[in-house]
């Protein structure tokens, strides 16, 4: 059987409007929006946010991926 990336299932999701992938990001930033303020007062530019059972790794404001609880993110926490 053919297998499919995790790259092409979203790909497929957005495209095929099978799922609103701009909301589903809205809803992603809205939820970790405390964690980010949180995070910004003690002046961390890299860090992670737990949610949900899941691990949010954030870089430079970004969420650059998303760790399953058993995963470890990088030990890397920059400040500005």
């Amino acid at each position: 059987m053919i297998r499919v990336t995790d790259h092409a299932l979203v790909r497929f999701l957005q495209r095929s409007g099978a799922a609103d992938v701009e909301q589903l990001r809205w809803t992603i930033a809205a939820g970790l929006e405390r964690g980010r303020r949180a995070a910004e007062r003690i002046g961390l530019v890299d860090y992670v946010i737990v949610a949900d059972g899941l691990k949010f790794v954030v870089e430079a404001g970004v969420v650059v991926t998303v760790l399953d609880p058993g995963m470890r993110a990088k030990q890397r926490m920059r400040r500005r």
